[in-house]
């Protein structure tokens, strides 16, 4: 991992995204189908996820903020759930470490850019194959902090990065505790890049089906997902074809240009 500096931190006050945390107007920018960019961003983020997942299966995703999962994932048994109390939600106040649910009840759960959210990983890593079922998929979509995002991350002033946190740890935090969009963007690379930690700590739980290195500039002009900023408004056409050049330079620079991590893991 190319890193500019092992740790950039900000204040709230200098967060330069707007409506930061707010599911409620999220929801409602999202239904208004004002901004094509998010509506195209968001499908290809939940999209991919079906193939992992068969029709009778039952689901849940953990942190699920605004929930448009169900927009996309055509499961029919997914439910959602967040540590907060939105009405929309079909589980509510539910911590992903330790959600309470039973024993192996779920084929899959789906965690959406909120690892880099969570306090204690290790935690939710143990929660997580504690309530799959055997062969269960954990299907993650998560932030990869390549140079153009942490130059993004340093522009922006959103949430930060800091490489030199214990992710393995259950005493000490990689993000914040009392603040719930607290975020630490180099977490899944201290969880995944290297192979040989990831199986020492996780090797006996789960092993990585699939992985995959996504979106750019279909991100950068988005105009965010539950925090606001300026975008240039595009046609179907234009972003599919802005999607293709994401593709070429992920598949050419990953470490440059991805700004997206897909990742299977199976419980064993």
């Amino acid at each position: 991992m190319i890193k500019i500096k092992k740790k950039i931190k900000f204040l709230k006050n200098q967060n330069r995204m707007k409506y930061v945390g707010d599911v409620s107007e999220a929801i409602s920018y999202f239904e208004s189908n004002k901004n094509k960019n998010l509506h195209f961003l968001v499908k290809k983020r939940f999209e991919w996820m079906n193939k992992f997942i068969k029709k009778d299966d039952i689901g849940i995703e953990l942190g699920a903020g605004a929930g448009l999962s169900k927009k996309f994932i055509l499961n029919k048994n997914l439910k959602t759930s967040d540590f907060s109390d939105h009405k929309h939600l079909d589980y509510k106040n539910i911590d992903a470490q330790n959600t309470k649910f039973e024993d192996g009840k779920y084929d899959f759960v789906i965690a959406v850019n909120m690892i880099h959210h969570i306090p204690y990983p290790i935690k939710f890593f143990k929660e997580t194959h504690r309530i799959l079922k055997k062969n269960g998929k954990l299907i993650i979509q998560e932030g990869y902090c390549s140079i153009v995002f942490q130059l993004i991350t340093m522009l922006m002033k959103h949430e930060g990065f800091d490489f030199t946190k214990d992710v393995w740890s259950e005493n000490v935090p990689v993000t914040e505790e009392n603040d719930l969009w607290a975020g630490n963007i180099a977490v899944p690379h201290l969880i995944f890049d290297d192979r040989e930690i990831f199986n020492k700590y996780l090797g006996s739980n789960y092993k990585i089906e699939y992985e995959e290195f996504a979106e750019c500039f279909i991100f950068l002009n988005s105009g965010g997902v539950v925090s606001r900023t300026i975008y240039i408004p595009l046609n179907y056409f234009l972003l599919k074809v802005l999607d293709k050049v994401d593709n070429i330079l992920i598949k050419l620079f990953p470490k440059l240009f991805a700004m997206g991590r897909r990742i299977v893991l199976t419980k064993l």
